[in-house]
């Protein structure tokens, strides 16, 4: 049990914080100014520790000065956690530590460091876990005090300025005059977290059932919201890996209303606010239940996994719209995220010109002005009042009706209709790019691009278009040529020219498994025997033989608490269930029985999790369906490879992919290249049936679903 410290004035700090975070009264202003003050994040890369390195505050990054220097004057350590597009942080930084006096009191009595949670997640989720043990819940910024050997003793977010003078005055004076409670409550907390982080591998054989996960959906149905999709209540985050589980299910067990949730909640996040009509791409998540109104920052990591979500539900349904918005995305990505070397960037901030959304929202005035006669039609398709939709006389973007009632409104044709939202959308899209931009974190992080590449190749699958595949291969490139070593070890991001950061196990799942998708898609096994690399260093470092799981960091790297085991998906899907089933690809591909007999123990002892919480399992959800409805392998083969393997890829039908037009000795290809001839083998469990020469046969031979007459005309 973790002893809750009794500190009045802390404790009420931390009742107040929900109340203060959602006060949209207070400002972020982060005016340019002389630099009176410069500290040790000056020769950091990070973006977000250089909006540090001019405070008062003496910050340190995070390392070893900072906690030798601690344990040499005997102080507590705060840990302060942020990132480059998190709203409150900034606010947070006005607040309190851009002010002097508050400065003093932190430098007199504290270690500063700061931590940008992106590039040193490891360090993110150790403090995490120690606040939410402590007070039920977490967030950013995080602010965990320690010991100087490290180890938290209490922590929280978001805190107002007399606050936080509070909590620092009485955390000094209890470490200077009554220390004991605080290194009780470390030995507490080091053992919770390391309690939290345990797991237990299951060796029993039970077999996994499909009763028993069409029960944990049936269940899961509860939570759905079937009037605007999503999960019930808000804020809404899109957590794209739930609905390629979803999709993937449907496909296996045809439930209808499964189908229905997936589409209306693509359907509905699309028309929302959430997303950027004007731009393309996806706001981190909803304040409200119907996707109207977003917390304005754009990260990578979702909108790389939307791409590839909606490119497979058009796979699945054909519907245009997904079409559009990948298409928008993709633009959105290249044009804003893309770096000089094909790398992608982070994020956009949330908050530019001193306030949360203003670049991308916009009076009624303002459309008018531009639009003239085009003005009343744009308008009333996109929600757009004379006071306002949202704040301050300021209209989100998002539709609340489909272009066919508009063209019934204004007696127009939905072609016609279309076409003049397109122009109208290009004349405010210029007139945005005049506007004051939010800051763009241009961290290019490892595991991030690698699911970018994911995407794109899901988009090239759906969509057969060479502007998905070259950036994805651009990406890929550099993750090869900059951040992989020849031994297969992988750094997530670089601080200097000099200096790496190291790899964690989202990098290594994440880049083993876009490096598969990119042979899936090119046939070219560079990329696969780069992801069996990755994936060898991956065991060497970070598997435990104890829980039959990788650890989130290196063995040799683990930070006081040790390292967590990471299982459940958030927003990026479970390093471990992406592990899994890299492992069951590759042990197909290369004929590997150990790596097969691992990501099956692993799916068997997070298989009673899944079950009573699928949607936070869902990426061992996606393992689990190959399993219970197992799925071919298909093998294309001779001078007609890539073009059969295209048109089979314009449907959603899983199956492993395979093919070369060349002999090979990969084991799914040895003596199956046949000059001259263009063969498809259909394999299960890597038996094959004979080979046939046109996909329609093949298609036969698998008994897919949803194949529409186009996809196999020969």
């Amino acid at each position: 049990m973790i002893l809750l410290l009794l500190f009045p004035a802390i404790m009420a700090c931390q009742g107040q914080q929900k109340k203060n975070a959602n006060d949209k009264t207070q400002t972020n202003m982060r005016t340019p100014q002389e630099h009176t003050y410069s500290n040790h994040l000056i020769n950091e890369s990070s973006p977000y520790l250089l909006q540090h390195a001019h405070n008062p505050v003496d910050w340190y990054p995070w390392g070893d000065e900072a906690f030798e220097k601690a344990k040499r004057e005997d102080k507590l350590v705060l840990v302060s956690i942020g990132y480059s597009a998190c709203h409150w942080c900034h606010v947070m930084e006005k607040e309190s530590f851009e002010d002097e006096e508050t400065a003093r009191l932190m430098n007199d009595n504290f270690v500063c460091i700061k931590v940008d949670r992106e590039e040193r997640p490891d360090v993110d989720h150790q403090y995490m876990d120690a606040v939410q043990l402590l007070t039920g819940r977490g967030g950013w910024p995080l602010n965990c005090f320690t010991l100087p050997d490290g180890r938290p003793v209490w922590g929280g977010t978001y805190f107002n300025n007399s606050q936080w003078k509070s909590v620092l005055e009485q955390l000094a004076g209890m470490y200077k005059n009554n220390r004991q409670p605080l290194l009780d409550q470390a030995k507490q907390l080091e053992e919770g977290i390391k309690s939290h982080n345990l797991v237990t591998p299951v060796t029993n054989e039970k077999p996994f059932s499909t009763k028993e996960l069409q029960q944990a959906v049936d269940q899961w149905k509860n939570k759905f919201d079937k009037q605007w999709g999503g999960n019930k209540g808000a804020p809404k985050f899109p957590l794209p890996v739930k609905y390629e589980f979803l999709l993937d299910y449907v496909y296996h067990t045809d439930d209808v209303t499964v189908s229905r949730f997936i589409q209306l909640t693509l359907d509905k996040m699309a028309m929302g606010g959430i997303y950027d009509q004007i731009g393309g791409g996806f706001a981190r998540y909803s304040t409200d239940e119907q996707w109207i109104v977003p917390h304005f920052e754009k990260m990578l990591y979702d909108n790389a996994q939307l791409i590839g979500l909606y490119s497979n539900a058009y796979r699945m349904w054909h519907k245009p719209e997904y079409k559009t918005v990948v298409y928008q995305t993709v633009g959105f990505l290249t044009r804003e995220l893309r770096s000089d070397r094909g790398a992608f960037y982070s994020s956009l901030d949330a908050d530019s010109d001193g306030a949360e959304g203003r670049y991308y929202v916009w009076t009624k005035q303002e459309i008018d002005t531009a639009l003239g006669d085009q003005a009343p039609l744009f308008e009333a398709a996109y929600s757009v009042t004379e006071n306002g939709n949202w704040e301050k006389g300021k209209n989100i973007l998002f539709r609340s009706k489909p272009v066919e009632k508009i063209a019934v409104e204004f007696n127009l044709t939905s072609v016609q209709v279309q076409h003049q939202l397109d122009a109208s959308e290009k004349k405010l899209m210029a007139i945005r790019e005049q506007r004051i931009r939010p800051l763009t974190d241009t961290k290019i992080l490892t595991s991030w691009n690698a699911l970018t590449i994911t995407g794109l190749t899901e988009a090239y699958r759906a969509f057969d278009d060479n502007d998905f595949l070259n950036p994805a291969l651009t990406a890929a490139r550099f993750i090869r040529d900059n951040r992989m070593e020849k031994s297969g070890k992988l750094v997530r991001a670089a601080k200097n020219k000099n200096t790496m950061i190291p790899a964690f196990m989202d990098d290594y799942a994440a880049t083993s498994r876009a490096f598969i998708n990119l042979y899936q898609v090119t046939f070219d096994e560079q990329w696969l025997n780069l992801a069996a690399k990755i994936t060898q260093y991956g065991f060497d470092h970070f598997f435990d033989e104890t829980s039959g799981l990788f650890g989130y960091t290196a063995k040799e790297s683990q930070l006081v608490t040790g390292t967590k085991t990471e299982t459940t998906d958030n927003v990026i899907p479970s390093s471990n269930a992406m592990m899994a089933t890299v492992l069951h690809d590759l042990g197909i591909y290369f004929d590997n029985k150990h790596w097969r007999e691992v990501s099956e123990n692993m799916l068997r002892t997070l298989y009673e999790n899944i079950l009573q919480s699928p949607g936070y399992h869902s990426q061992w959800g996606l393992l689990l369906n190959h399993y219970l409805f197992p799925d071919y392998e298909i093998v294309f083969t001779g001078p007609n490879a890539q073009e059969l393997k295209r048109r089979f890829d314009a449907e959603y039908v899983p199956a492993l992919v395979a093919g070369s037009e060349n002999p090979s000795r990969m084991p799914l290809l040895e003596d199956r290249v046949i000059q001259g001839e263009t063969l498809i083998y259909v394999c299960k469990n890597q038996s094959c049936k004979l080979p046939v020469k046109t996909l329609q046969e093949a298609l036969q031979q698998m008994e897919v679903k949803y194949i529409r007459d186009k996809t196999v005309h020969q």
